[in-house]
């Protein structure tokens, strides 16, 4: 593997750069780095279209479902040149979960329909998979689909829908068999949200915003056709999924620019008359986690790459989930840390998206730091247990 920057690369980060200078709004970039949660639902739908008009929407998609072509490490300095920028981060559940599912199990029909849509941003997805009785444990799952005819009939409920409340499109696991092996007994189906006996339900987070939701399944009635690929063959279906996740789970990028904000803080907040960037306990805990977050870049395009490893690829995705969340719960401390005091002022979103006003008290770079701190509490949870991992990595790559 081979992770110096050519002069092509470089030639590509700067078409990227000069994109962003022509495309990314003053205002838009503001209200991303602010790190509300969830971001400005308006602006990653606007952000979403203009990169579809562009081509670039989905940056690691095959060319021939409507990808760029890309290289991998292309899609990296993207990603990197993007969240730099302040660009919106697009939803993951589409672009990153559900579309590459689609494209490799679904029907020609199931492709057509739905990859149009999600690449310019028309149609946003909801993810069904954690229950109140079955969160990491999936193979627990109870929501059933039962054939009548020609439709499934599906009765349940779901938890932690990430941004529910804001989606056209749902998939779901749901259990189509009680027989045998649980995790055999399970199937993926997708359907609108607004389908009759759907009922969504927006949870409150120690944040302050509703990012996560419950919703409950009441006799909605989904056609057979809309089941991806074959009935029972669900549990093969999320565990790639769960890959692609856990691999962007890592969420990189956000670290770089978190390090850059922590940075910028540090750089302006005075400790004893002297920023506190100069406090020389403070910079020590800034480089350590500067190493931290590079040593796991170099992790990530390792399996970008697939440079050769010793461990299946679901191991290794397993280890940058747990090692990426981890560290974005260590920057933002260090973030409050920074911002001393000031950090307890939580803002309401009109609050932190107004544009800034004059008072050397309340800086610009003041909004979010709290509600990053406070909402990514929860991110050794989400997208699979930092427990459940540690049990994958302990089975797949040292056999325990």
């Amino acid at each position: 593997m081979n992770l110096k920057y050519g002069k092509e690369d470089e030639a590509f980060r700067e078409e990227v750069r000069a994109f962003l200078r022509d495309k990314l709004p003053h205002d838009v970039a503001r209200r991303t780095k602010t790190g509300m949660h969830p971001p400005n639902e308006d602006d990653r739908r606007w952000w979403n279209r203009v990169l579809f008009e562009k081509g670039w929407s989905a940056p690691l998609w095959p060319k021939e479902y409507g990808g760029p072509g890309w290289t991998h490490l292309q899609a990296h300095i993207f990603e990197y040149e993007c969240r730099m920028a302040g660009a919106p981060e697009l939803r993951w559940q589409g672009l990153r979960l559900i579309g590459p599912v689609l494209y490799t199990f679904g029907t020609p029909e199931q492709k057509a329909r739905y990859l149009p849509a999600i690449l310019k941003g028309d149609e946003m997805w909801a993810q069904g998979f954690s229950e109140p009785g079955a969160g990491s444990d999936l193979a627990s799952l109870k929501t059933s689909a039962v054939l009548d005819g020609d439709h499934y009939v599906i009765n349940g409920q779901k938890l932690w829908t990430t941004e529910g409340h804001y989606s056209e499109q749902g998939f779901f696991l749901v259990r189509t068999d009680n027989t045998g092996k649980s995790q055999r007994g399970i199937s993926m189906i997708v359907f609108p949200m607004d389908t009759p006996g759907v009922t969504v339900r927006q949870i409150p987070m120690i944040n302050g915003e509703g990012s996560t939701c419950e919703v409950f399944l009441d006799n909605v009635r989904v056609p057979r056709e809309n089941l991806i690929g074959a009935v029972n063959a669900g549990w093969d279906q999320a565990k790639f999924l769960l890959s692609n996740e856990r691999t962007s789970s890592a969420e990189i990028y956000k670290a770089f620019s978190d390090l850059a904000r922590i940075r910028h803080i540090a750089e302006h907040e005075l400790k004893n008359g002297r920023p506190i960037i100069q406090d020389p306990v403070f910079a020590r805990k800034l480089a350590e986690l500067e190493i931290d977050v590079n040593a796991l870049e170099w992790s990530v395009l390792r399996v970008l790459c697939e440079a050769p490893s010793n461990y299946p690829i679901a191991a290794n995705a397993s280890v940058l989930k747990v090692r990426g969340s981890e560290l974005q719960q260590r920057l933002t401390e260090l973030a409050v840390e920074a911002l001393g005091q000031r950090s307890l002022r939580m803002y309401r979103r009109d609050e932190a998206y107004a544009p800034p006003a004059v008072n050397p008290l309340w800086p610009d770079y003041t909004p979010g730091v709290a509600t990053d701190l406070l909402y990514l509490r929860a991110c050794t949870i989400f997208g699979g247990a930092k427990e459940v991992q540690k049990n994958i990595i302990a089975k797949l790559a040292f056999g325990l």
